[in-house]
């Protein structure tokens, strides 16, 4: 049931960030919840992979290059998912920003 609430809470805060910023759009509330699902799967599978492979980038970076793996996954889930847009690089950056406070939020409920 909480996965559910949290599924859902999440899919708002899609909707949100793309209500926020200017270069994400989502063209219904079904389609904010299919991106949940492909957001996570991509965050299961193909993140870890990405910074270990960037982890030396990381390093030197002191962990801000994280911030430019969020964004570019934010866009490949765009560029999957059907009614999920991301405009640019920028739009995609501060969209992951708000994404990653609202999921911080969402995973203390």
């Amino acid at each position: 049931m909480i996965l559910i609430v949290k599924w859902i809470v999440y899919a708002l805060a899609i909707i949100f960030t793309a209500w926020l910023i200017p270069g994400i759009s989502v063209a219904n509330f079904w389609s904010a919840m299919l991106a949940c699902v492909v957001i996570a799967i991509i965050n299961v599978f193909v993140k870890p992979v990405i910074k270990f492979i960037s982890l030396p980038i990381n390093i030197l970076t002191v962990g801000l290059f994280s911030l430019v793996i969020n964004a570019l996954l934010l866009m490949l889930a765009g560029w999957i998912t059907p009614g999920l847009h991301v405009d640019g690089f920028l739009s995609a950056l501060l969209g992951s920003l708000i994404l990653s406070v609202c999921s911080v939020i969402v995973s203390k409920l």
